[in-house]
């Protein structure tokens, strides 16, 4: 048996909850509220209390079982420790195709902002933007942490201006806040499934649970933290949003936010607005590259991923080669796919990841337990009933991806694959 170093417990709930809302603000705010409002009209504010409904659950979920399991991986390791490894291994295959998909959107989201101009030239800033938040992360969790400090701030900044130019302009139409359901309960379901992309960075410290001090205390508070915080500011925007542009604006719009504050004919708020955007993009960019980073590591020590992707790097103490083969594999997505494929594709994964969690969480005794079964049952059901509900194109790819990833891990247990096992911590290691 190999034994391979493990991480440092340095981040305390102030951290946790900022890297959750670096990974939350910036999704949804920035990019999932146009094909939301093309799916449900302005039925896409019950989808948002819809999505954070089941988002809630899963949070729960998560906390519950990082409390006990805090080690990386997250539903990765949960699903293996109560199901089985072959849940495990769909969880963690579900997170990892799901939140490369999320990469690949928040640079591409970020470049939208960063350069308005010809199209061609956005695929490019969005890989540059992607390798020096890579480079970031290489150099350690703290300097992660730090980071996603300074882009939480000013992401919130810039929404705060976008909400008082709409409200303090008095132009907006009330109208637009009237319920029409164009797509009927189904475009409200599907509108709930494409925001759930918007809160899929709650649980992000999950992952990151071998890096947390006390995960016991921490990791249970500062999951229901972020997600209630990043609700209450997804709920705000939305509503204004909404009431500058109305539903159909809303859809067709690649900026939505610049859109809402120049149809109330604050010009002068456009330019801080597409500071705001990029930079909350790139918060959520950090710190879903350190999540995949963690699975991935988590999966190669158990070798469901190339053992070569397990290893730890001796000064950063940071999962270096993970983190570069996720770079690597988002930098192609980047250069080939679309904002809003990546958005559903990605819900489907992520969707997927929670459905597990929530069912490990189902089978927690004792005092372990926090919060009542009921939570798990209702999320689990949520996860299931918004994945049937997202495009017809994003679940056949999902599928597709999934049926991949269980052949691989069919081959490589046929050819021994498991007869060498790299140690991970021991569960509640505090080392």
């Amino acid at each position: 048996m190999t034994i391979q170093p493990t991480l440092v417990r340095r981040l305390g709930t102030f951290d946790a909850v900022v890297i959750g809302l670096g990974s939350m603000i910036g999704a949804g705010v920035f990019s999932a509220f146009a094909p939301a409002a093309a799916a449900a009209g302005s039925g896409l504010l019950v989808g948002l209390g819809l999505a954070a409904a089941v988002a809630y659950c899963n949070a729960v979920a998560s906390a519950q079982l990082a409390a006990q399991y805090p080690t990386s991986g997250g539903s990765y390791v949960y699903g293996r420790e109560r199901l089985g490894e072959w849940w495990g291994f769909l969880a963690g295959w579900g997170f990892v195709i799901g939140k490369t998909a999320s990469c690949a959107a928040m640079a591409l989201t970020f470049a939208a902002y960063a350069v308005p101009g010809p199209g061609w030239l956005e695929r490019p800033v969005a890989v540059l933007a992607l390798l020096a938040l890579t480079a970031v992360n290489l150099r350690g969790i703290t300097r992660t942490a730090g980071l996603t400090r300074i882009l939480v701030a000013v992401s919130l900044a810039a929404l705060a201006v976008v909400v008082g130019a709409i409200l303090g302009s008095g132009a907006g139409n009330t109208g637009n806040l009237s319920l029409e359901l164009p797509g009927g309960f189904y475009g409200v379901l599907q509108s709930a499934g494409l925001l759930f992309f918007a809160f899929a960075g709650y649980a992000r410290i999950a992952t990151l649970g071998e890096e947390v001090r006390d995960p016991e205390r921490t990791i249970p508070r500062a999951i229901p933290l972020a997600l209630g915080i990043t609700v209450a500011i997804y709920a705000v925007v939305a509503a204004s949003v909404l009431l500058a542009l109305g539903s159909d604006a809303l859809a067709s719009s690649s900026r939505p936010l610049v859109s809402a504050v120049e149809a109330v004919d604050a010009d002068w708020a456009v330019p801080l607005v597409g500071v705001g955007a990029a930079v909350a993009s790139l918060g959520a960019l950090l710190a879903l590259i350190a999540g995949i980073g963690r699975t991935t590591l988590a999966m190669a020590r158990e070798g469901d991923l190339p053992r070569w992707l397990a290893s730890v790097h001796p000064r950063y103490r940071v999962p270096d080669h993970a983190e570069l083969a996720v770079a690597a594999a988002v930098a192609l997505l980047v250069l080939t796919t679309d904002l809003r494929g990546a958005i559903a594709f990605s819900s489907f994964g992520v969707l997927t990841y929670y459905a597990i969690a929530n069912a490990s969480a189902w089978t927690q005794r004792g005092d372990w337990r926090r919060w009542p079964r009921a939570v798990n049952a209702v999320g689990l059901v949520g996860c299931v009933t918004l994945v049937a509900t997202l495009p017809v194109r994003a679940v056949a790819v999902g599928l597709a991806m999934f049926a991949a990833g269980l052949a691989w891990r069919v081959i490589i247990r046929r050819r021994g694959g498991d007869d060498v096992r790299v140690s991970a911590p021991s569960v509640g290691s505090s080392s």
